[in-house]
């Protein structure tokens, strides 16, 4: 029971991410370049008072990460904020994941695994669907946001290959926030010298790094040591379920049928896949 609290958690500060920042940026609350500075420094402030100050930490523990990891964190969270001009909640969220496991499985043939029939099939319906999702027409997303949203995936999925077998994912995650700290003060006094920034939108970046992310991770990493991987992939897919329901309830957006189907073919394929690649390496 205490996992699944834990990954139910985790999924929604997940799932919120996209929702704050889909409030923050659609009504001009705050720029682009602001909420990812001031969202980078709330997690890098919150995850370095986990780190040093947390239950049972007795100030003893020592920052990790590096610089190729900061710079993949960087990448993912400016091209996330500036999607989410263009892209609703639930469609940003179900581009990000899609790219993320793709770009995890396209990373993995790379290597040297060969996938069978079972797999291609799975990773040809997700591609389908995301074609089919991105085709022209009167409800398809706008092309820029998709691609920066698919950029944001690969960055973040960098950052997961990057950090894949740390002992210490709390020290590691702090070191690459603080990386990023000196740039992501930097495009705060951009933000601000474009435009004006309202205290709501300075709130949603701030619930959005310290909370959604800076405690979404912390909790994600709790639980991740009781899951498998593909238990730890296909459960990250229910996040743009969870942003859409957040984006119709709180945001009070419209889930059109495109998405509703390319949703059902791109996540079935993705499951489908990472299935049998399981199956098959036991």
């Amino acid at each position: 029971m205490r996992i699944i609290i834990l990954t139910g958690t985790a999924m929604l500060a997940f799932a919120a991410n996209s929702v704050l920042a889909r409030l923050a940026l659609s009504d001009g609350a705050i720029d682009a370049a602001s909420y990812t500075g001031i969202r980078l420094l709330a997690g890098a402030m919150l995850l370095y008072l986990l780190l040093f100050w947390g239950p049972g930490t007795s100030g003893a523990r020592r920052m990790g990460g590096s610089w190729a990891g900061a710079a993949a964190l960087l990448g993912y969270a400016i091209a996330f904020s500036v999607a989410y001009l263009m892209l609703g909640a639930g469609l940003g969220a179900l581009i990000l994941f899609a790219s993320v496991q793709m770009s995890m499985l396209g990373w993995a043939i790379i290597k040297g695994d060969r996938p069978g029939a079972i797999e291609w099939t799975g990773i040809g319906l997700a591609v389908a669907s995301l074609v089919y999702l991105v085709s022209p027409g009167l409800t398809a997303p706008h092309p820029f946001g998709t691609v920066l949203m698919a950029l944001a995936g690969a960055s973040w999925a960098v950052y997961s290959l990057i950090g894949r077998g740390s002992r210490s994912p709390l020290a590691d995650t702090t070191g690459n926030f603080v990386r990023c700290a000196p740039i992501a003060i930097g495009l705060v006094g951009i933000g601000l010298w474009t435009m004006p920034v309202a205290p709501t939108g300075v709130a949603y970046a701030i619930a959005s790094g310290a909370i959604a992310s800076g405690l979404g991770y912390a909790v994600w990493y709790m639980a991740l040591p009781a899951l498998s991987r593909v238990q730890a992939s296909t459960v990250q897919l229910t996040v743009p379920a969870i942003a859409a329901a957040g984006g119709v309830l709180i945001i009070g957006e419209t889930i059109t049928l495109r998405l509703a189907l390319a949703s059902i073919g791109i996540l079935g394929g993705v499951v489908l896949a990472l299935l049998a690649a399981e199956r098959r390496k036991r």
